[in-house]
């Protein structure tokens, strides 16, 4: 069984998505473990490296954003720098009263 991806010449292998969905799965785990386990100022940079990995592998393979035309590629870039820029704006404000 098999799903069709034109991008790619062929059909993408099920096993593909099942292992992405077993990475999310770990990730998940790992997500809920660092949660019980204090890491002081660290907790917070391991639960975003976490949530954008599966974040990731989401868009790349879930979404098929990996297979998509530059410019789809380009302007997810953009939306995502211009809500980095949204975020960091705010922290600094916050920061900085």
């Amino acid at each position: 069984m098999t799903t069709h991806d034109t991008k790619l010449g062929g059909p993408l292998p099920v096993a593909t998505y099942i292992l992405t969905w077993l990475t999310l799965l770990v990730l998940t785990a790992l997500t809920v473990t660092a949660a019980m386990v204090s890491w002081g100022g660290k907790s917070i940079f391991v639960a975003l490296a976490v949530a954008a990995t599966k974040s990731v592998l989401v868009l790349t393979y879930f979404m098929h954003l990996r297979h998509e035309a530059r410019i789809f590629r380009a302007l997810f870039l953009i939306t995502v720098l211009a809500l980095t820029v949204f975020i960091v704006l705010t922290f600094t404000d916050v920061a900085f009263r």
